[in-house]
């Protein structure tokens, strides 16, 4: 399988602990930008995806007019007749009717909502541009037009958040019937205005991860399975177009900051709109080229992601051959035997109790 990213980095105003690149104001830019990414695109004619995330920033942003020049343009580039997943981002203050009819005609049929949270509290201590009410006004308009897969974003550990107030936007969630839900736990991120100026009501560490536990039982209470450490979905719901990166598969990502992994090398493009509209198809940077058996442990490292699949030692056997797996097979062996991972013959999967204390578990099966 292979998957095609599209980046959309601008947005109405940048929330305070965000660390991506995303670029309030340009919407002057957007049209160029357009143009700009179907070049960079045009550079891989005729390649093949089945899958489609167009993510941000906030791409509801582009509008109706910017959605079908960018999709119009993709399929006259690239061979995606047949998707078996395309799916946007959109935040709930730039939802209309006309984008979702829109994105269905163009055949975008997976929507991710940035919900983060339902309480205006919360949501206003960290520069959201969107409340609660246009958060149910979004998910209740998508619904109607037709929406049938549909993933809320949630942040755990935002300022002033307690189990009352995460509990009411995980009820709520649910309960309209959402079928998959991201849950990130916010970090704090050098160089951003939270960092510089630290909320006195900010949960510390171990009520960030009480949050989290109480919400995984919350969610499996309702049905959803946990099948990634931060994802959550009805069965049959996964993403597709992340299940994906997390199988070692290869994508290709355009626009500035976007990252690609195609032909075994991995790069990423220069986080620079202006560089980029310039020139989009001179951005490559970090290229790196990926050997078997660093391309085996990158593998090995994500697939653990999958807390119910786990990563499979024969399937990378067969995958990258033996000799290049040796040092990660005995690695992996060491975490199971001192308890780290739980091992069932050939296949090694996290404790689902380590789900946040992952990096260190992972950082060792590395040689770090």
């Amino acid at each position: 399988m292979r998957g095609l990213y599209v980046h959309i980095p601008f947005c109405v105003q940048k929330c305070s602990y965000c660390d991506f690149y995303s670029l309030p104001n340009r919407l002057n830019s957007l049209k160029a930008y357009i143009e700009a990414v179907l070049q960079e695109a045009a550079q891989y004619d005729q390649l093949r995806f089945e899958t489609l995330y167009i993510g941000g920033g906030t791409p509801s942003l582009v509008g109706v007019n910017g959605l079908n020049d960018l999709m119009t343009g993709l399929t006259g580039i690239f061979r995606i007749p047949k998707l078996v997943e395309a799916t946007i981002e959109a935040n709930p203050e730039s939802i209309s009717q006309d984008f979702l009819q829109s994105a269905l005609k163009q055949g975008i049929k997976r929507l991710s909502i940035g919900v983060q949270s339902l309480s205006d509290t919360e949501l206003q201590k960290v520069g959201r541009a969107h409340n609660a009410c246009q958060a149910v006004q979004a998910i209740d308009l998508a619904q109607k037009e037709g929406f049938r897969n549909i993933s809320a974003d949630v942040i755990l550990g935002l300022p002033g958040q307690n189990w009352q107030s995460l509990m009411t936007t995980l009820e709520c969630l649910t309960g309209w019937g959402l079928q998959h839900l991201s849950m990130y736990c916010l970090a704090v991120e050098p160089h951003t205005p939270l960092a510089a100026n630290l909320p006195g009501d900010l949960p510390c560490d171990d009520e960030q991860a009480d949050l989290y536990w109480q919400a995984v039982e919350l969610l499996g209470q309702r049905g959803f399975k946990q099948y990634e450490i931060s994802n959550f979905c009805l069965p049959g719901y996964e993403c597709q177009h992340n299940l994906n990166y997390w199988h070692g598969g290869e994508y290709l990502g355009l626009g500035p900051a976007a990252a690609s992994h195609y032909k075994g090398c991995r790069y990423k493009n220069k986080p620079d709109l202006d560089a980029y509209l310039a020139d989009p198809c001179g951005q490559k940077d970090e290229v790196e080229k990926l050997r078997k058996p660093e391309k085996a442990a990158e593998e090995a490292i994500l697939r653990l992601r999958l807390l119910q699949e786990g990563v499979d030692l024969s399937g990378l056997i067969q995958k990258y051959g033996e000799n290049n797996i040796m040092a990660l097979a005995a690695r992996l062996n060491q975490l199971s035997m001192k308890g780290r991972l739980l091992r069932d013959g050939f296949i090694y999967r996290l404790k689902p109790e380590d789900a946040l204390v992952s990096n260190t578990i992972l950082s060792e099966l590395l040689g770090d």
